[in-house]
């Protein structure tokens, strides 16, 4: 939408993401900087007005350069947001914080999904070690937040030397140290990073930075959930679609389900 300062940018959420407008706006109010601006928002309707945040950092190839400008920020953000956790959850944020997953593991299941039939086998016998996987990660004790869930090279811009986190409708209140299973899933597939490359490492340390630092094991251990709590939220996404659009959905929910049955 042109207008005599630029451009703004509309959007309409769908079911799915029906507390997108109020999650943005919130966190426009608290993180000026860090999302995009909000020029007004509707809740009822589902709409969002926003200023022009620039270019995505996928443009430029997805550097690990800007995810080392911009992993420290989101950190912030995400320990800030810690104490909002509650109140997102009331107003219709998913909740897939870490004591809710085995749960909704076993229900994922006995799900269609786009598996072979060694792979659902794989998945359904994986459940007691994702129990414990579970355990193991709520018992160290970080404060559950805000997690974008979709934090890839197409969602962080970049404008007048600024980084911004875009795009919240696939947010849940989770374990905050997920948010990198899609991060680093596309510096693989887009910037092709090869599995070990040191940048991994590197952009690890500088988002446990602002936690402290000393995670690295409890990173390592989310990154295992993650994957499967990933899954669990296509499942809702998917619940929203048209028979008719589901087969390219779940060409890359196949992938997602793989990638998490790997680092499982």
């Amino acid at each position: 939408m042109p207008h005599t300062l630029g451009v703004a940018w509309f959007k309409a959420c769908g079911a799915a993401q029906s507390f997108e407008p109020r999650l943005t706006a919130g966190l426009f109010v608290r993180h000026p900087g860090r999302v995009a601006d909000v020029i007004a928002h509707d809740e009822r309707e589902g709409w969002l007005l926003l200023a022009d945040a620039g270019t995505p950092v996928g443009a430029y190839g997805n550097p690990p350069e800007a995810w080392l400008a911009v992993l420290p920020r989101y950190a912030e953000l995400q320990r800030s947001e810690a104490a909002h956790a509650e109140d997102h959850v009331r107003h219709g944020v998913p909740d897939l914080r870490v004591a809710s997953l085995p749960e909704r593991y076993a229900e994922l299941t006995t799900r269609e999904l786009p598996l072979t039939g060694d792979e659902l086998r794989r998945l359904a016998a994986f459940t007691p070690r994702f129990v414990e996987l579970c355990d193991e990660l709520a018992a160290a004790g970080l404060p559950e937040t805000i997690q974008h869930d979709d934090l890839h090279h197409g969602n962080v811009f970049a404008r007048d030397g600024e980084l911004r986190v875009l795009d919240w409708g696939d947010s849940s209140i989770g374990h905050p140290f997920a948010s990198l299973f899609v991060t680093f899933r596309f510096l693989e597939e887009v910037t092709h990073l090869p599995a070990g490359d040191a940048w991994f490492a590197r952009l690890r340390d500088a988002y446990l930075e602002p936690w402290g630092g000393e995670h690295v094991g409890t990173f390592e251990l989310a990154l295992r959930v993650a994957g499967f709590a990933h899954a669990i939220a296509w499942t809702r996404q998917r619940d929203h679609l048209t028979e008719q659009d589901r087969p390219a959905f779940d060409r890359v929910f196949a992938v997602i389900l793989r990638r998490a049955l790997a680092g499982a």
